[in-house]
């Protein structure tokens, strides 16, 4: 596998590469990069063959999808590449702010095509559920916008399983372009979507697209929990890689205390997972890092990954993964101390408990 072995999204005809550039890093804001940085590390993707950049309207204030457009105009590459952002989150103050109703994504819209400067969105997320918004009325808008030409495609980011299903069946049963991909925190500290999202996903032919699958750069192994438990606590932030307390504008600021985890990645369950992560990688000489992004590109179901990177050699380092194919009992280590515990129900579908409870004893295989 490279960025060029190129794969359909779910059950659609949108082509997208194994690794996806998300631009949450262009910018001036919290986790920015100045324009020349970021250029280099667009370059270095497409030079690799990636051709999906992933940005949203909030990334450092819009200024994320500014910057995109301007390098994508800049090196006339509209055509070639898959363009994705993002809405749902509030821009600003007010009811009308944020949301998924009709009246925020239409001008949430608009408000990106032109920071974008393009006419039209290849891939569109929902980017958080409202919990307000009737699925009756999202489908019923992002319907429209394809049939208008404004986007081709459309998906959905952290919402309920339960949400997701409904809007694609509505879908189906109404003959209405539906969602076609899903995208959700996903890597080895984080399986929750394994119980639900990804069998949807899988049944409904939804692509998906995990974000920070090295879990906010926990999962390249950069941290020492001897120094990281020995640091005092920083003001607004966590202690750095070798436990100093420094101001959050020189910390590493995917771990500062904006993220949305804080404290919650540096568990006693996370650090486990970081050293199985860290002996799979001696065993097989790889850095961690590349370890964790082979794991999650071997999911079934994941089609293509987003990476969030700062700089040239990551994009590098990362896009050198999809040619990583895992041995089984290497899978089964990092497997067997990441596999977190199921609620009660779903207790009842491992192939043990169905045999016993089940079908009498009787071992019964199926397609599931």
């Amino acid at each position: 596998m490279a960025l060029t072995d190129y794969r359909t999204l779910g059950r659609s005809g949108l082509v997208v590469s194994p690794l996806a550039l998300g631009t949450m890093t262009f910018g001036v804001a919290r986790w920015g990069m100045e324009r020349p940085a970021a250029e280099a590390v667009f370059d270095a993707y497409v030079e690799a063959g990636g051709n999906l950049v992933d940005t949203a309207d909030v990334y450092a204030s819009g200024r994320s999808e500014e910057m995109l457009g301007e390098i994508i105009a800049a090196r006339g590459l509209r055509d070639r590449l898959v363009i994705a952002t993002k809405s749902g989150f509030a821009t600003g103050s007010g009811p009308q702010a944020g949301g998924n109703g009709a009246k925020h994504i239409h001008t949430a819209l608009e408000g990106s095509l032109r920071r974008l400067g393009v006419d039209y969105i290849d891939l569109y997320w929902i980017h958080v559920w409202d919990s307000l918004t009737p699925p009756e009325e999202l489908l019923e808008t992002m319907a429209a916008l394809v049939r208008a030409g404004k986007i081709r495609y459309w998906g959905l980011s952290n919402t309920p399983a339960w949400y997701v299903a409904r809007l694609a069946t509505l879908a189906a049963v109404r003959g209405l372009p539906g969602p076609v991909a899903l995208q959700y925190f996903y890597s080895l500290v984080s399986r929750e979507v394994e119980a639900e999202h990804l069998p949807l996903a899988r049944h409904m032919g939804l692509g998906m697209m995990p974000w920070s699958p090295l879990a906010y750069g926990l999962l390249t192994g950069k941290y020492d929990r001897a120094a990281v438990e020995a640091a005092p606590p920083r003001a607004g932030g966590l202690p750095d890689k070798a436990g100093h307390s420094e101001d959050r504008a020189d910390s590493d600021k995917r771990l500062d205390g904006a993220n949305p985890f804080g404290d919650a990645l540096f568990t006693e369950r996370n650090w486990r997972i970081v050293e199985a992560l860290k002996g799979v990688a001696q065993e097989l000489g790889e850095s961690p890092a590349r370890v964790a992004l082979a794991w999650v590109l071997s999911r079934p179901g994941v089609e293509t990954a987003l990476m969030g990177v700062s700089r040239p050699s990551q994009v590098t380092e990362n896009v050198s993964a999809t040619d990583l194919r895992l041995p089984a009992e290497q899978i089964a280590a990092l497997d067997a101390a990441s596999t977190p515990e199921a609620a009660m129900i779903y207790g009842l579908f491992t192939p043990e408990a169905r045999q016993h409870l089940v079908f009498g004893g009787t071992a019964v295989a199926g397609r599931g």
